[in-house]
């Protein structure tokens, strides 16, 4: 295996993002979503948003890399109160030290060799240093693959779920909760 690591994306690395944005969400979300709107997804319009997210001031968004190949992003950042509120709507005490872990994408053809841990491992690391200690990010209730990331990671399942309407139907998704002291391997 070529030497694989992560490091923090800039701008120009919007369009390797995009693409595999694209890609990833063919490969998993054709069924939900339907093959008319993930053609849709322009690449322009992607590229220049994840440039404005590579910019963001309160994300940081991290790629992962073997060789010479990008093969995944993750984007992560303090959790707003809206997505660290508990079910009822009230925050839980530690809101102002909790990290949203929100986005998590390896390219499908590069799974399965420890990317995905890596990427967290780092985001975690990045969180950590802004003072935060816990985790949170938000999964497909039927993503098991995912799922399973996460309970290796030591993240669970801590009873919130939210429903969204895909235009198509509707996408369940739970929320994981775990410490930001990870011992994944990087």
């Amino acid at each position: 295996m070529s030497a694989a690591e992560v490091r923090p994306a800039t701008p120009s690395d919007a369009v390797e993002i995009a693409r595999i944005q694209r890609l990833t969400w063919r490969a998993a979300y054709t069924d939900l979503l339907g093959a008319d709107a993930l053609a849709d997804l322009d690449a322009a319009d992607l590229e220049g948003t994840w440039a404005e997210t590579i910019g963001y001031p309160d994300s940081a968004v991290y790629l992962a890399t073997e060789g010479s190949f990008t093969v995944g992003y993750c984007v992560a950042g303090p959790a707003p109160h809206d997505e660290a509120a508990t079910a009822a709507g009230t925050l839980p005490e530690d809101a102002g030290a909790t990290g949203l872990i929100a986005s998590l994408v390896v390219e499908p053809r590069w799974g399965r060799r420890g990317h995905a841990g890596r990427l967290l491992a780092t985001a975690a690391e990045g969180l950590r240093a802004e003072g935060l200690t816990r985790g949170i990010t938000w999964v497909a209730q039927s993503d098991h693959a995912t799922l399973g990331f996460y309970r290796r990671a030591g993240w669970t399942p801590e009873g919130t779920v939210r429903t969204l309407d895909t235009g198509r139907g509707t996408l369940r998704e739970v929320r994981l909760t775990g410490t930001l002291e990870l011992e994944l391997t990087r």
